[in-house]
């Protein structure tokens, strides 16, 4: 079996202050509409669907402004960072 090295995701300060905008942006949007932004927003993260993101505002076209694993690298990390 060969072992292979992890993948490394950096995301530096320019976009961790974009992810903070664009999901506060769609949160916003989420809330607005009457959604639960965790559900939705959970169910965006696996699948990568944009419909599970309210067209209100923007938001859908906001939240694909960053690549998904870029967006919830920075939710982690900031989640870690506060444990």
């Amino acid at each position: 079996m060969v072992e292979q090295d992890t993948n490394r995701f950096e995301v530096g300060s320019d976009k961790r202050l974009a992810a903070h905008q664009i999901m506060a942006e769609v949160m916003r949007a989420l809330e607005e509409k009457g959604y639960d932004p965790i559900n939705q927003l959970v169910g965006y993260f696996l699948s990568g669907d944009p419909t599970y993101i309210t067209s209100h505002l923007g938001a859908r076209g906001v939240i694909r402004r960053m690549e998904r694993d870029e967006l919830l690298e920075v939710v982690i990390r900031d989640y870690i960072e506060r444990l």
